[in-house]
């Protein structure tokens, strides 16, 4: 089989944990994610099967969607309310419209330092390897994107908020770094994942859905790149960009492109110069199928 599975992770298993589940439900060794979660979070998880596996970097490309609840009054070295407490203190909840001021920082490219514990490879050692075995390692700080966030929900000592948010953003930092601007201890005290790209929380399967009607939850190939742009191809062309060869082309703008013929199955990733309207191959899939 090859397809997608929009996995509901839920909290208390690992990313891999939920790639093994699906390699014995599915009796497949090529299984993989996208996008790692923390044990304790749930969420989308996409996971991918077969072919699909080949289309895994679109995916953790994309954009993500969270909701996170943030509790004020302690700091923990994970960053979520599982660590071990580094600080605590008494601090008084702002009012909304201070609060709303205080996100609005946030949102737009920002830096941000990671977590001590998380997978982050340093000397190709994982921080939370390192962190774990007692070894002092500052991780860098790294440019990431806010696109938006949103309060749902405010009280005494709690926050409740939705976050859209570029690759690579750790939820923890964040709520660490908005605490520390309103002045108050803050950690990650709940976390769901509601959007990896086009995959969404509604249209999750949890692992029992998954484990009673395998087949009916895998999704096509192209579910994973249906953000970038379309081009539909003759079958010369199709032949061109299979054997390596780049091809001219008239409808794209300057980006990847996901790849069909005339069958409208997707046959690959593309790559499209606007300026030579010269289309060439980045990933071509084997078998051209974009069925399951």
């Amino acid at each position: 089989m090859n397809g997608i599975v929009n996995v509901l992770k839920p909290p208390g298993m690992t990313s891999h944990d939920v790639v093994s589940y699906i390699r014995r439900i599915f009796s497949m060794k090529k299984v993989g994610h996208a996008g790692t979660l923390d044990p304790a979070a749930a969420g989308v998880l996409p996971v991918f099967l077969g072919s699909a596996t080949r289309l895994i970097e679109y995916s953790t490309d994309c954009s993500k969607s969270y909701r996170v609840e943030v509790t004020f009054g302690f700091e923990t070295d994970t960053g979520d309310d599982t660590g071990k407490v580094t600080q605590t203190g008494p601090c008084e909840i702002p009012t909304r419209q201070r609060l709303e001021e205080v996100l609005a920082t946030f949102i737009g490219s920002i830096s941000q330092v990671p977590p001590i514990y998380s997978a982050i490879k340093v000397d190709g050692k994982k921080l939370y390897e390192l962190a774990r075995a007692g070894i002092s390692v500052e991780p860098q700080a790294r440019q990431v994107f806010i696109h938006d966030i949103r309060i749902v929900e405010v009280s005494m000592s709690k926050l409740l908020l939705d976050v859209d948010c570029s690759k690579g953003t750790y939820i923890r930092s964040l709520c660490q770094d908005i605490g520390r601007e309103i002045g108050c201890p803050a950690v990650m005290s709940f976390l769901v994942r509601t959007k990896v790209g086009s995959f969404t929380l509604e249209q999750a399967a949890t692992v029992e859905e998954i484990g009673s009607k395998k087949a009916a939850i895998l999704l096509p190939l192209d579910y994973a790149v249906t953000h970038l742009p379309l081009a539909s191809l003759n079958p010369s062309e199709c032949k061109d960009l299979q054997q390596g060869k780049t091809v001219f082309y008239q409808t794209c703008q300057d980006s990847l492109v996901r790849l069909y013929d005339t069958q409208g199955c997707l046959i690959g990733i593309g790559k499209y110069d606007s300026i030579t309207s010269l289309l060439k191959p980045v990933k071509i899939l084997s078998p051209y199928s974009n069925t399951i």
